[in-house]
């Protein structure tokens, strides 16, 4: 059983960039696999004084009620629960106040992944085998700057987006790409946008070249590496899914234990 958090932040309300250097305290939820590794960097948040547990939990889906029912300011969710940022997306796309941080485990430490989530719009990214140390520097600032890296993942990052960064895709080009990845054919893809087929197939080579690309579905595989090419559809994103129905958190309720789902 968690320790009840000793908070001094006032109910319901989210700790930004200013309330931190004023003093308030970061409410964090931990979603993370490893029962020790949870219950260890829980017990490291409730001690740290700049800082309330407010949740922990094991599984993905719960982090997600937590975070509709709780003033979560930044969410840690280990990696391998949220391999593509699916659900880390959906929270952020429906609160811009959340700052999520990535638990990046060894499976994951590739350049192109790093960079994929990033894009997704998570805002740091830390080794889960950091010392609580880190892991703890990595929460503040990601709330505080809006991004933070780890050292030891900065070069990773670099080395996986430069061969794009360096060749931007013009906004057409951008659109023909993501046609191409939905599965259209030249035709489908010129009706789409109203031009001919010959300027589809001129964007396409244009594209193909930036990318470095043998061919359509090369680039496509290209551009999800690189974060050019959303995570997932378009499709509506159910309230409950995302807690965007969120509950109000009730009087006192920061005062009472970490949740525990």
């Amino acid at each position: 059983m968690l320790q009840r958090a000793n908070s001094r932040a006032v109910p319901g309300t989210r700790t930004g960039a200013a309330e931190l250097a004023a003093g308030e305290r970061l409410g964090v939820a931990v979603v993370d696999q490893m029962p020790l590794f949870r219950e260890g960097l829980s017990v490291r948040v409730l001690r740290d004084p700049g800082m309330r547990l407010v949740g922990v939990t094991g599984q993905l889906n719960p982090a997600v009620l937590l975070r509709a029912r709780l003033a979560v300011d930044v969410l840690v969710i280990d990696a391998l629960l949220d391999p593509r940022a699916l659900v880390a997306r959906r929270l952020i796309e429906a609160d811009a106040e959340l700052t999520v941080v990535l638990l990046v485990r060894e499976p994951y430490r590739t350049g192109q992944y790093l960079a994929t989530m990033l894009a997704a719009g998570v805002h740091g990214l830390v080794q889960h085998s950091s010392p609580p140390e880190r892991i703890l520097e990595a929460i503040r600032r990601s709330r505080s700057a809006g991004r933070y890296v780890d050292p030891t993942l900065a070069p990773l990052i670099s080395d996986g987006v430069s061969s794009v960064a360096g060749r931007p895709l013009s906004r057409r080009e951008d659109e023909v790409l993501r046609l191409i990845a939905d599965g259209l054919s030249n035709q489908g893809i010129a009706d789409a946008l109203v031009v001919s087929v010959e300027t589809v197939r001129t964007h396409i080579k244009s594209l193909l070249r930036k990318l470095s690309a043998r061919d359509r579905a090369h680039a496509v595989a290209l551009g999800f590496r690189a974060g050019l090419l959303p995570l997932h559809g378009p499709r509506p994103v159910p309230p409950d899914e995302v807690g965007v129905g969120r509950v109000p958190m009730a009087r006192g309720a920061a005062d009472q234990a970490p949740a525990v789902l």
